[in-house]
């Protein structure tokens, strides 16, 4: 409204933008839209759930661990590594939120095409997940194979290192493991006795952003996601423009009506009549 009142009566002797501060209200409004923006997405999270990857060496325990989770002998668990061959995935829920768990091949060089062509898939479901739950052996510890996986985990992906099997461990073993210092999460546990879980469960449920009663979070639709980044975009690009010269006006206000439209999909329509009618009721113009 104050970039339209400028443009649209050049010969008032007030400066609509520098009065009221505008590039600074146009600050406020894109921390605000950054915030509702991750509400939306934590919300959208919340409701169609995350996607959690069990990724690790063969034989760490991640068909166990689903197992565990699930409740249910949902795959084949042997002492042989490589047992399973292609991803298995189950849905469950903590508090409420669904957790869509994906059991995967065991990640190691090897000759059989079967078992390399569900490595592969391993990699795929990894470049999707939500979350990656990287599995060891506690006993052996992180090895450089494991050094190798964590390498090529996707950045920004939440991860979450377990260290599986404490149930083998001997009890000096287990305290000095317990004492490490870690950089990333860390979880021990046995997918076997059932130890540790609950405190996995609690981590899940931390990196997903729920808590006892929250109401911050909106429940957005994917539309409402995309709409709120384009405004979003927008909102940037009026920000550079607002940085420039007076010449520079035009673009403004086309940013920032390209941002209301994106809005507008979420919030319902607001007309040029709307935008007159805002400006003639805030300021003495023409009269």
């Amino acid at each position: 409204m104050l970039v339209e009142a400028t443009l649209d009566f050049p010969e008032e002797e007030i400066d609509f933008l520098e009065a009221a501060d505008a590039r600074g209200k146009l600050a406020t409004l894109r921390h605000e839209l950054n915030q509702i923006q991750s509400d939306a997405r934590q919300g959208a999270l919340l409701r169609e759930g995350l996607s959690v990857v069990l990724a690790g060496q063969p034989n760490v325990g991640k068909s166990s661990l689903l197992n565990a989770l699930a409740g249910a002998e949902l795959a084949i668990v042997t002492p042989i590594a490589g047992t399973t061959r292609d991803k298995i995935a189950q849905t469950i829920q903590i508090e409420g939120i669904p957790l869509h768990i994906v059991d995967t091949a065991g990640l190691r060089e090897t000759e059989d095409e079967v078992e390399r062509a569900g490595i592969a898939r391993t990699w795929q479901a990894i470049k999707q997940a939500d979350i990656v739950l990287h599995l060891l052996d506690a006993r052996i510890g992180f090895t450089p194979e494991d050094a190798a996986i964590a390498a090529n985990l996707p950045a920004g992906v939440p991860m979450i290192q377990l260290h599986n099997k404490i149930d083998l461990l001997a009890e000096s073993a287990a305290v000095a493991l317990a004492t490490e210092a870690k950089a990333v999460r860390t979880v021990r546990l046995s997918a076997k006795s059932g130890a540790g879980i609950d405190d996995l469960r609690a981590q899940l449920l931390e990196i997903a952003g729920w808590q006892v009663g929250t109401e911050s979070v909106y429940s957005a639709r994917e539309r409402h996601l995309i709409a709120l980044r384009a405004a979003n975009h927008h909102l940037l690009n009026a920000a550079e423009q607002a940085a420039q010269n007076a010449q520079a006006l035009d673009l403004f206000a086309e940013e920032l009506r390209l941002a209301q439209l994106q809005l507008n999909t979420i919030t319902g329509e607001f007309t040029p009549d709307d935008l007159l009618g805002e400006i003639f009721s805030r300021f003495c113009i023409g009269k």
